[in-house]
């Protein structure tokens, strides 16, 4: 992310060239997005298209007792230090990504894949803002199971990679499909290189805060020590 002093407004927190500095509370994310692209804080920006729907979700959530944070640029619900889901918004639609939705049982058909690129099918997706209220037992029903799962330590099954990802990259990519798109086209090289980069770092907070500064060379197709 590109940190920028030159505001265009008070209440923003994008600059002149169309970068911005990341959220840092989840109130902002309802607002002004997650900081990533010069839409956010203006109408255009995804979150209030969906504003309503995702505001439901955002309850549907607290009252699950899940404990909201801010990561990668998004709402993340947490149980007992452990993430859960993480609320996100596009254009065409808006969504709850649950994490280890292999542990998950999907009754309803509800988790569909975000790309042709996700192993797993972990999104529940919304298209329009009535939706989540509809639905708001059902989603309950699944964010308990994924407290559930989260609570028996039970470890997915996961295909093995061809190189080995830190489980903060694999959380990031999950999170962000654009993201993971533009990881996913890096030569393999590229992508041993950042894996081995990110893994090297000791502390997940060190992990986490490489892979927000590498976030704008992967998405320029560049390895992590190409300028």
């Amino acid at each position: 992310t590109i940190r920028c002093p030159l505001l265009i407004s008070p209440s923003s927190r994008f600059c002149a060239i169309g970068y911005s500095t990341m959220i840092e509370h989840a109130d902002q994310y309802f607002t002004d997005g997650c900081g990533r692209c010069k839409r956010g804080g203006t109408p255009e920006c995804s979150t209030q298209t969906w504003s309503s729907g995702l505001e439901t979700l955002r309850e549907i959530c607290l009252a699950a007792g899940l404990d909201e944070v801010v990561k990668w640029g998004h709402p993340c619900y947490m149980h007992n230090g452990k993430n859960i889901v993480v609320l996100g918004a596009f254009r065409t639609d808006f969504h709850l990504s649950f994490m280890n939705a292999e542990l998950i049982e999907d009754a309803e058909s509800l988790f569909v894949k975000r790309g042709e690129n996700t192993q797993t099918a972990n999104v529940i997706k919304f298209t329009e803002t009535s939706q989540p209220a509809a639905m708001r037992e059902i989603l309950t029903q699944y964010l308990d199971r994924a407290k559930a799962a989260a609570d028996s330590g039970v470890k997915p099954k996961r295909v093995a990679p061809s190189i080995e990802m830190p489980e903060e990259l694999i959380a990031a990519l999950d999170a962000d499909p654009e993201f993971a798109e533009a990881f996913n086209a890096l030569t393999p090289g590229r992508q041993r290189g950042y894996c081995m980069s990110i893994g090297d770092a000791k502390q997940s907070a060190t992990r986490i805060a490489r892979i927000e500064k590498y976030r704008p060379q992967i998405f320029a197709g560049k390895g992590f020590n190409e300028r």
